[in-house]
């Protein structure tokens, strides 16, 4: 697992190739394993392999969205917000463990914020995505993970470069 996180960077440039539908398989079943607050199970997962529709969530944001349209997958993560009182924290878990799972299996993946993020001067990005998908009243959009086979190399952080003064 620590390999697996050492290696873990965000990639925002994938190969044009479809990822293996036994991948997107473990990729579900991960999504599902994700620990949740009590037991509740908040979240909510949409796998979106559609180009069109992918190139359409990723204007979601005024930046930091726009690699979304050469991802083969994204992965919308929200929530029934009345569900529990900590939807957020729950979504956020299921996203890193979808980001993880997808190192694990060779996928690059970003994730990109939506909640508190804006689409344009007066739309949220959340309530752009719900817009476009449809999302009933009540749900609440936390992320997008995009995955795609990489097409960038980034080398780990060395271990040497990270904050150990940040731990007291």
């Amino acid at each position: 697992m620590l390999d697996i996180l050492r290696n873990r960077r965000s990639i925002r440039r994938y190969k044009d190739k479809e990822i293996d539908p036994e991948i997107v398989d473990m990729l579900k079943e991960a999504a599902l394993r994700s620990p949740s607050s009590r037991g509740i199970n908040p979240w909510r997962f949409l796998f979106i392999k559609d180009r069109t529709l992918l190139e359409t969530l990723s204007q979601a944001k005024e930046s930091g969205s726009s690699f979304l349209k050469d991802a083969r997958l994204g992965v919308v993560v929200c929530a029934k917000g009345d569900e529990s009182d900590v939807w957020v924290e729950d979504c956020s878990i299921a996203s890193i463990i979808l980001q993880l799972t997808g190192q694990s299996l060779g996928l690059g993946s970003c994730w990109i914020q939506i909640r508190n993020r804006m689409h344009n001067e007066t739309q949220s990005s959340e309530d752009y995505i719900k817009e476009v998908l449809h999302l009933p009243d009540g749900m609440k959009v936390e992320s997008i993970i995009a995955f795609g086979y990489p097409d960038e190399t980034k080398e780990p952080i060395p271990r040497e470069e990270l904050e150990y003064e940040k731990i007291i």
